[in-house]
């Protein structure tokens, strides 16, 4: 089996858990204040860790999140999964079609997608992309969402709990907050 970086910053005992989907606007809100949430929080007191949630209707989906874990296979994987993530958030709209379903991007392959991404984020992926057993990878990904009851993107977990009071527009105080409380 082709063993990814686990995507999971900081070291402390309370684990909190975020499912996203790489190109929803929500989740790209949501990722985008994780590294402020660990400094607030503290590196110490919790772990953060990240489980891709792919949804059809975000029909790049499927290449995306692939992408992303082929990047953990490489070295510095989880920092290098974060950087491709990081490139997708700031150029969403570079993967998305229009209303879910027509514009530019129905035109695209999924290598020209994989390129994007390799201009985006710097990080080489069609050879990582490649690897059959990455498939493994991913269904661990699917098969844990699906066994947490997880739906829709993002969803949020603290000590293995869903929270569904927890949403990508709270401010990351809240966020600090519940999870120290």
């Amino acid at each position: 089996m082709v063993h990814g970086a686990p995507l999971i910053w900081g070291s402390g005992a309370r684990l909190f858990e975020v499912f996203l989907e790489p190109t929803c606007p929500f989740s790209v809100k949501a990722f985008n204040k994780l590294d402020a949430l660990l400094n607030a929080a503290g590196a110490d007191q919790i772990r953060i860790q990240i489980w891709l949630h792919s949804q059809p209707w975000h029909l790049y989906s499927g290449v995306i999140v692939r992408c992303i874990l082929a990047a953990s296979t490489l070295e510095n994987g989880r920092d290098k999964a974060k950087a491709v993530m990081q490139a997708v958030a700031d150029h969403r709209e570079a993967f998305e079609f229009d209303n879910h379903c027509t514009g530019p991007n129905r035109d695209a392959t999924p290598n020209d997608i994989i390129l994007r991404i390799e201009q985006y984020s710097g990080v080489k992926l069609t050879a990582a992309f490649e690897q059959v057993e990455l498939d493994k990878l991913i269904k661990h990904h699917g098969k844990y969402a699906r066994q947490n009851g997880i739906h829709v993107s993002p969803t949020f977990m603290v000590d293995g709990l869903v929270q569904p009071s927890l949403g990508s527009g709270d401010a990351v105080e809240d966020w600090a907050n519940q999870l120290l409380s």
